[in-house]
């Protein structure tokens, strides 16, 4: 006999909904209910091997239940939207598994059920209809089985018409008399009073009917049992016409063709589970199929008169992948290779060997390529080919699309976009062979197609074409431009940080008695904890923690604590520094640190190799090193534009809070002001200890500090950490409006946005795991403030260098460090440029309160700061 497979969908979307952890996709559509139910179709799909299969749905609109019955299912709980969001989704990846669906205005989904397996009957069928709804048992026959979902969706139990009596003692059709009389509370079948499961089986069992129940009234014991059989027979009777699963809906269904669905979509089914990130039911789906063939063919370039004949046929807009040979030096940045994609036919052209036979004329060919304003470009990751054509005195022009900023703003959780993980993740493409790197060029137009649709979707448009795409070009730029190293002060601090580094050695093994390795937390280990006998604050699996948070909570109890705590900060400052900086001195003089637009979550920019953002200056000794940074050109001088206070005067914005709003407009000193606000004092009896609390409590609001670690930050008890937090919210109420706000938005759309609408996803805050909730809910009340302070500074960045290039200024924008900007002005510009920064910061986005900026300049970073 052939198989059908019915899936009463409504039913095990439910099931699957309730029964698995929340999930959500990079978009913040939940996917936990489409997860559990394919899982369960494909397992089904293996253990029955169905010939065919159905899905049935319930529609909105009201049966004829409803019509007869006004209470028909009233007193349900609402679909949760997390649930509800579900299913056009699902609908979707049925059709695209090639299983017919099927849903009637006017009637529910087992009407579908009994009347399609009616038909499959006819048609000597075996039937299994898979629910977590017991009702449908009545429709089990010798040939129709009938799957309930047990334990969410994991097991079932399967019933025909056989083992159904063997366990109830009545036929399928006499469980529909069963539920007459006991009535179902979640459909609101009322029933007959007074009667439960086991009174109405035992009537069934020993009558047959409702009908024959009602007539042998008299011979049934129990007073009260008589007295309601009597006075509610119609409701009986009607119970048990509500409960009858219909079996010829007007439904017009062709078995031949159903069966001959089976072929399905693969490239969109793939793009569909990619979106919803389901790689793991695409493995299973594909499964003992042959691998596809992609029929891209890659047209390898090798020649110069090959590339400019690749290059002059692009037309209209060019899609494009590249290589570079990588260095730590800028100026031997190489380009290894360009890739055209187009959708069947790749080009790669091999830039280190067409150079290799004539560079100078292949650079020619190259520069009338890129600048091209005619010619659209659409670019993944564009600004190290930018960087390497700037070297070559060519401009990149009419850049359209960079994807890998576009996906960054998608979903900036990943922490790096690689062309292959972008069209594996997105499009379900993972193209083999050996020309399989090349082929990806070839996904670049619909990534771009894809990505658009997206920003305009999630209203991100300000901030890709107007931000973000431009900063590639800043950011380019402050590579290219470097900053100038003082190569001599540089030697000095070497040997001045050497000997700081031996002298402090001499002073800890004094103080232990003995030599050690300083930087074995073993031998460390021993030494505090044995020998010295300090008290044990953490131990690991191989010991004795002596992480910086133990050393810190031992400061008071021996000197060789703090003589160690500066031991590994001076260390760790001349490897990564003063070593380090030597490294990566450049042949002009200068290092050229890489800008990352699209490593932190947050939105902000990271700097690596080196490390600009990341240089200690609360001790003298990190101060020191920003010294041997100093301007381009003798005459030039260094400009530091710091934004004052940028988060708390967002977080102020943000939540309307007047008070705080009117502090930043009177240029009151915001701690100074919160600190006469908690401590209740005049502002000035503020103390230097009380304006260091205020500052505490301003910034850990900003990063939704708890009173538990406000009491570690200050060294005090948590009450009277949390009093102060009470106190501060007493005085700025829609602060704490907003932080509550803001949670609840997170926790219901699984992401919060900056004032740009840059998203950051927070999966955190659905954990079942308290500790990890809490820390989602921090991210929640801090994303939207540290986003749009990063927005901020990233909108000055662009203005600024905007403003210099369209006023032929010589000044250049060199490095960002969080809310600085530090600029190379040359001696005739200075008053010019600090005008012209300090209006585009303070101009940068239109806020509540002023935007104030501090200037400082000098002929090092050290006195610029």
């Amino acid at each position: 006999m052939e198989k059908l497979l019915i899936l009463d969908s409504n039913s095990l979307m439910n099931r699957a909904f309730y029964a698995l952890p929340p999930l959500t996709n990079s978009e913040g559509i939940h996917t936990n209910a489409i997860y559990g139910f394919t899982n369960m179709l494909l397992k089904l799909k293996e253990q029955i091997k169905p010939d065919y299969i159905v899905a049935t749905f319930d529609r909105k609109a009201p049966t004829f239940r409803h019509k007869e019955y006004e209470e028909y299912k009233a007193g349900r709980k609402k679909m949760p939207p997390e649930l509800a969001e579900q299913f056009p989704l699902m609908k979707e990846l049925l059709e695209l598994l090639a299983i017919s669906i099927y849903e009637i205005d006017g009637f529910e989904a087992d009407d579908i059920i009994g009347t399609v397996a009616k038909i499959a009957e006819k048609s000597n069928m075996e039937v299994y209809i898979v629910t977590g709804d017991k009702d449908a048992l009545q429709l089990a026959t010798k040939t129709t089985k009938i799957v309930i979902t047990k334990k969410g969706v994991s097991e079932t139990a399967v019933y025909d018409e056989d083992t159904f009596i063997e366990e109830f003692s009545v036929t399928p059709n006499q469980f529909i008399d069963v539920k007459g009389l006991m009535g179902d509370k979640s459909d609101n079948i009322p029933g007959v009073p007074g009667i439960g499961e086991k009174t109405a089986f035992k009537l069934i069992q020993t009558y047959g009917s409702i009908e024959e129940v009602l007539k042998n009234i008299d011979k049934i014991s129990g007073n009260k049992l008589k007295e309601n059989l009597e006075n509610y027979r119609e409701q009986a009777i009607f119970s048990k016409k509500l409960a009858t699963i219909l079996t010829e809906v007007p439904i017009d269904i062709n078995l031949d063709e159903i069966k001959s669905r089976e072929n399905y979509d693969r490239g969109k089914l793939k793009k569909l589970l990619f979106r919803l990130q389901m790689k793991t039911l695409l493995n299973k789906i594909s499964e003992g199929e042959e691998e596809e063939e992609d029929n891209i063919v890659v047209e390898k370039i090798n020649t110069l008169e090959k590339m400019k004949e690749a290059l002059n046929s692009e037309k209209d807009t060019s899609y494009i992948a590249y290589k570079t040979l990588k260095s730590l030096l800028y100026s031997k940045l190489e380009l290894d290779t360009i890739i055209l994609g187009g959708e069947s036919l790749v080009k790669e052209i091999n830039i280190t060997e067409i150079f290799a036979q004539n560079r100078e004329e292949a650079i020619k060919v190259l520069k009338i390529f890129m600048e091209d304003e005619s010619l659209k470009k659409v670019i993944h990751d564009a600004k190290e080919l930018i960087s390497f054509l700037y070297k070559e005195k060519i401009q990149l022009k009419s850049l359209e699309f960079d994807t890998a900023i576009a996906a960054y703003l998608i979903d900036s959780s990943k922490g790096q976009y690689k062309l292959i993980n972008v069209v594996n993740e997105y499009l379900g493409e993972d193209p083999k062979g050996d020309d399989g790197e090349a082929k990806l060029a070839s996904y670049i137009k619909q990534l771009a197609d894809e990505f658009k649709n997206r920003i305009v979707k999630d209203s991100m448009e300000e901030l890709y074409y107007d931000i973000e795409l431009p900063l590639v070009f800043v950011l380019s730029d402050m590579e290219c431009q470097g900053f100038n190293i003082d190569s001599t002060k540089l030697d000095e601090l070497a040997v001045k940080f050497k000997g700081q580094i031996e002298e402090t050695q001499k002073e800890i093994f004094e103080l232990a008695e003995e030599e050690f390795n300083i930087s074995s937390p073993k031998q460390m280990g021993k030494i505090l904890f044995e020998k010295l006998d300090l008290p044990v604050i953490k131990k690991t699996k191989t010991g004795y923690s002596t992480n910086i948070e133990v050393l810190e909570k031992l400061l008071d109890k021996h000197p060789i604590i703090e003589k160690i705590i500066f031991f590994r900060q001076i260390t760790k400052l001349n490897s990564t520094y003063v070593e380090g900086l030597k490294n990566v001195i450049d042949e002009d003089g200068a290092i050229h640190s890489s800008f990352n637009q699209t490593v932190t979550t947050t939105g902000r920019l990271s700097s690596t190799e080196p490390n600009l953002q990341n240089i200690p200056i609360r001790h003298e000794m990190g101060r020191e090193i920003r010294k041997v940074f100093i301007p381009k050109e003798k005459g030039d001088i260094l400009l530091s534009c710091d934004y004052s206070q940028i988060e708390l005067r967002v977080l102020a914005h943000i939540a309307e809070d007047e008070n705080m709003i009117n502090a930043f407009k009177e240029h009151s000193d915001i701690h100074t002001k919160t600190a006469s606000e908690v401590f209740k004092v005049d502002l000035d009896e503020v103390t230097p200890i009380m304006r260091s609390r205020a500052k505490a409590v301003n910034f850990g609001i900003v990063y939704g500090i708890s009173d538990f670690s406000l009491a570690q930050d200050l060294k005090i008890t948590k009450k009277e950490a949390g009093e102060y937090m009470d106190i501060y919210f007493e005085r700025y109420p829609k602060i704490k409006f907003y932080l509550e706000d803001v949670v609840n938005t997170a926790k219901k759309d699984g992401y919060v946005l900056t004032m740009l609408n840059r998203r950051r996803f927070i999966p955190e805050i659905k954990s079942s795991n308290k500790i990890v909730e809490a820390l989602g809910a921090r991210l929640a009340m801090n994303a939207p403030i540290q986003g749009t302070a990063a927005d901020i500074i990233k909108i000055a960045m662009v203005n600024v260098y905007n403003r210099l290039k369209r006023e032929e200024l010589k000044s250049t924008l060199i490095l960002q460090v969080h809310d600085e900007l530090i600029l190379n002005v040359k001696a005739n510009e200075e008053e010019k440029v600090r005008k012209l920064v300090e209006e585009e910061m303070e101009n940068a986005l239109k806020l509540l309160v002023p935007m104030e900026v501090d200037v400082n300049e000098g002929t090092t970073w050290y006195e610029a700061k």
